[in-house]
């Protein structure tokens, strides 16, 4: 059987068909239930970060990511290097986190708390306010190039700029105590990273929510790509009800649904004007959705002007719209089994972590002995020297004593006592001294006993060996 043939291409259909030139997006403003929730998320998380930084706690910053130092201060608890495995639960918390809310509401970090939506909403109100709303905006950019479009511009993209360098600033903040990065700032006395940080997050600031908006959530996030795997049909997501809404078409406020043979849906377009990503939640889920609900509010308000139900566009199941189930019904099938197993794994890694955060010795010592060999004094004793790395993890000073135990005979003879400032790791040479006759040639097990003078319940146990020569 011949084939059919096959069409040909010109060069320039080639062309358009490999590349496609993005379309700017111009969303437009809209008020509503899901519209005020995404402001107070932009309002706590950005208190919480460009406020966060400027708090003191003990005559310091109360956050300070003290690399240099190697210390981490977040308000009374200080992390050290040997902490590492607290940054660990961390990320398989964050992990489960994000798996438990995807599975019950598909992406709702990224339609509400991503930084990547939190910046370009403030972007966004910025350009509303300067530019105009959408139609303005269309309408400034069809212009030719005027005095009046530059300043509008130039006023745009300076806010824009101002913002993200701030942003920068507060980000590099976190990790040099804010109030020198500021006073270097100000005396043009900034350092080479401290620059290059501040310019480099402001810079993907103002690009990411001013430039590429969409593009980062469409082409750049790999979370668009697996967000599938981790949906099920019983997860809630922003769905369009065809058989209440189709067919769809335009037609007058007072007219009668059934005899012009229409759905609920008037065609208005406001779903798309008002998605930040551009697509049509009426062709179904797609990955570029962000789960924002956008288009619920949108929709909603259009459906409140006709006179009808609310809900054509609306969080449901795939489950609730195919077998019609009602809220309660829908409700009751995302609580899932795989849900509260999500939150009973996230729930107990969460409270153990609390507990021993909150039982965690605010001591910790290390034992090193010295490389050199093994002193014989002059009444036949064998001297050992140990170097005790002893880390005060409190925002206090402490007094501790060191103790043997182990081997009889043994004793200090230097190195007894250890006063560490707050917060300080501090390094003391301990000399232990053995009578002739008391220990073994070779290898002997001791443990040095460090005791805080005033709490005896702080105290921590070290191994250690010492050697006795032939």
């Amino acid at each position: 059987m011949d084939s059919a043939p096959l069409k040909q291409f010109t060069p320039q259909e080639v062309e358009q068909t490999l590349f496609e030139v993005q379309k700017k997006i111009y969303p437009r403003a809209l008020t509503g239930w899901f519209a005020t929730w995404r402001w107070v998320l932009v309002w706590f998380t950005q208190t919480i970060f460009y406020g966060g930084a400027w708090l003191t706690w003990n005559g310091r910053q109360a956050i300070l990511f003290d690399l240099a130092a190697r210390k981490f201060h977040i308000f009374g608890l200080v992390l050290w290097p040997q902490d590492f495995i607290y940054l660990a639960v961390l990320l398989v918390v964050s992990a489960l986190s994000l798996f438990l809310f995807t599975a019950i509401a598909g992406r709702l970090f990224c339609g509400y708390a991503c930084p990547q939506t939190v910046y370009t909403e403030i972007f966004m109100w910025v350009e509303r306010k300067i530019e105009g709303d959408r139609s303005a905006r269309m309408r400034l950019d069809r212009q030719p190039l005027s005095a009046k479009k530059f300043g509008l511009k130039s006023a745009k993209h300076a806010t824009w700029a101002a913002i993200a360098l701030w942003t920068g600033f507060t980000f590099v903040g976190y990790f040099t105590p804010i109030r020198e990065l500021g006073h270097e700032v100000l005396s043009l006395s900034l350092g080479p990273w401290e620059s290059f940080w501040i310019l480099f997050y402001g810079f993907a600031t103002y690009g990411n929510a001013g430039w590429m908006r969409e593009q980062v959530c469409k082409y750049m996030c790999p979370y668009a790509r697996f967000q599938s795997a981790m949906f099920d049909k019983d997860t809630l997501t922003i769905t369009y009800d065809a058989a209440r809404g189709e067919p769809r078409g335009p037609r007058n406020k007072k007219a009668d649904l059934s005899t012009l043979g229409l759905g609920s849906c008037i065609d208005c377009g406001i779903c798309v004007q008002v998605c930040p990503t551009g697509i049509d939640i009426r062709d179904g889920l797609q990955y570029e959705c962000i789960g924002c609900a956008a288009c619920v509010d949108g929709c909603d308000q259009v459906m409140d002007k006709m006179g009808y139900a609310k809900g054509l566009i609306r969080y449901a199941t795939d489950n609730a719209m195919a077998n019609k189930l009602d809220k309660r019904a829908m409700w009751r099938r995302v609580f899932r089994p795989r849900i509260l197993v999500y939150s009973g794994i996230l729930m107990l890694i969460v409270l153990i972590t609390s507990a021993t955060l909150a039982l965690r010795l605010p001591l910790k010592v290390d034992v090193i002995r010295d490389r050199g060999i093994p002193r014989v004094v002059e009444d036949g004793s064998v001297d050992n020297v140990y170097r005790l790395q002893i880390m005060n993890t409190e925002e206090k000073p402490h007094r501790y004593t060191i103790a043997l135990k182990g081997l009889p005979g043994a004793v200090i003879v230097s190195g007894a006592d250890a006063e560490v400032p707050s917060a300080t790791t501090k390094a003391i040479a301990v000399r232990v001294r053995v009578p002739p006759g008391q220990a073994s040639i070779g290898s002997n097990r001791i443990s040095f006993v460090v005791t805080d003078r005033e709490n005896p319940n702080v105290t921590v146990t070290e191994k250690a060996a010492f050697l006795m020569p032939r």
